[in-house]
């Protein structure tokens, strides 16, 4: 069995992404979380990981860690996680590449917080340019593979690493043009409807992740348990 380590509901988008994965392909896991409990929680999460980091996949006296490393060692053992066909699966491991390395801005500036709404501050030159691309390829990867996913008809590891983008771009309102429709088909997936359950039923906050979330911008809503 495999064994995932999450966080936060409402903060942890690296967590949210092979949790998504793995629901969304029905391969089952033990679901455990830890918390972020302070600004920094390397030595606490050094205990399960050897990067002091979320998520990590404990699997048969092996720890993987990192969003990335999950879904390349899930890949070895599960069907569906790329797409079937060659140009789509070479398209989809693209994205998962450059959503894994890139897009710093639309990080550091829109912080992830499932439960709540906000008005972002005016948008940097390279938010901006973040936005354009998201627009930019959302739109190429449904005109190019028919959607309603990114790489076609089926879930595949390209929407799970876009999963926290789909949240962030209701959360700030951001712009993504036609690729709104794959964030509402996200948004309504099972899995990302129950991480929104469990993320608005938390009822912890940390300092750092507010403070992150108040310089983002005015939040207008807050949905999350008091």
């Amino acid at each position: 069995m495999y064994v995932l380590i999450t966080a936060n509901r409402n903060y942890s988008s690296w967590s949210l992404r092979p949790w998504v994965l793995m629901q969304g392909l029905d391969i089952a896991f033990e679901d455990r979380i830890e918390p972020f409990t302070r600004p920094v929680n390397y030595d606490a999460f050094r205990s399960f990981s050897p990067t002091g980091q979320v998520p990590a996949l404990l699997h048969e006296g092996r720890t993987i860690h990192d969003s990335l490393g999950i879904a390349l060692y899930l890949a070895d053992r599960h069907s569906g996680v790329w797409p079937e066909d060659a140009d789509a699966r070479a398209w989809a491991q693209c994205a998962v590449a450059e959503m894994h390395s890139g897009f710093s801005a639309l990080r550091n500036d829109c912080t992830m917080n499932v439960g709540v709404r906000v008005t972002p501050k005016p948008m940097s030159d390279a938010l901006k340019a973040n936005v354009a691309r998201l627009r930019e390829l959302f739109a190429e990867g449904l005109a190019r593979f028919g959607g309603p996913w990114l790489a076609g008809a089926d879930f595949s590891a390209a929407d799970a690493f876009f999963a926290p983008v789909a949240f962030r771009i209701r959360t700030y309102g951001l712009d993504v043009g036609a690729g709104q429709a794959w964030v509402d088909h996200m948004l309504a997936h099972p899995a990302m409807i129950e991480w929104e359950r469990q993320a608005l039923l938390e009822d912890w906050r940390e300092e750092s992740h507010e403070a992150e979330l108040a310089a983002a911008g005015l939040v207008t809503a807050d949905y999350r348990a008091v």
